[in-house]
């Protein structure tokens, strides 16, 4: 049984962490659960990022950008997903300037993710060292829990993008028919390979026009200063 748990690369049995972060390191997303085995194109499978999306419970994510409407949000990838309209994967390097200016934005706004899981493993150090824990359904509250506690903490230093305000009133949404006709066209959308491409190139065009655009990464040391000693356990 721990063979499906343990990817060659690894060496021993190890449970997968699906997270969507943003640059405040902020975690919006996350699916714990996952054998050590998979690949990211599996964990997606099994994943209900999209459930929301597909079923119209999700809130509006459109945005419009150059001109151009575009339905849903996007996800920054790499180059094992599929050319999905929420997705956005970088471009092969040459010697086009743009293109070199995409390539690195991406791959640097990418990394967010990477300093947010560093700065949850600093936090809490039950997730940095091997689990105490052979349970996977313990292993998945502790994960939950800690993540929960980590967005609390950066809510509660005043460093996170968005401001939550209790008297927001969300619209009510009816959750529409599993394999109906509308489910399916808005799956259809979110795969939309066309949208995928015109939206990379929007992209591209966008952060040309933009000036003193910083690409420099803050390394995981520099995040020591945006919490308190009494936020590390």
């Amino acid at each position: 049984m721990l063979q499906q748990y343990t990817r060659g690369d690894h060496g021993y049995p190890s449970v997968i962490l699906e997270v969507v972060a943003s640059q405040d390191l902020w975690i919006w997303h996350a699916f714990f659960g996952s054998h050590g085995s998979l690949n990211d194109i599996n964990i997606l499978n099994n994943s209900p990022i999209f459930n929301k999306m597909y079923d119209g419970t999700a809130p509006d994510s459109s945005f419009d950008l150059r001109g151009r409407h575009y339905r849903f949000c996007y996800y920054l990838v790499d180059g094992i997903y599929h050319e999905c309209a929420v997705f956005v994967k970088t471009l092969s390097c040459s010697d086009d300037n743009r293109r070199i200016r995409f390539k690195r934005t991406h791959e640097r706004v990418r990394k967010d993710v990477k300093r947010a899981f560093g700065a949850l493993k600093k936090h809490w150090h039950i997730i940095r060292n091997p689990s105490i824990f052979t349970d996977k359904v313990k292993m998945t509250e502790v994960m939950y829990i800690c993540i929960i506690l980590h967005n609390m903490i950066l809510e509660d230093e005043g460093i996170v993008i968005c401001d939550y305000d209790e008297h927001e009133v969300v619209p009510e949404t009816r959750q529409l028919e599993i394999g109906g006709d509308y489910y399916m066209q808005r799956r259809a959308a979110t795969h939309n390979s066309e949208i995928h491409h015109d939206l990379r190139r929007n992209l591209t065009n966008y952060l040309w026009t933009l000036n003193n655009l910083d690409l420099n990464m803050p390394h995981l040391d520099e995040l020591d200063g945006q919490f308190s000693e009494n936020d590390f356990m």
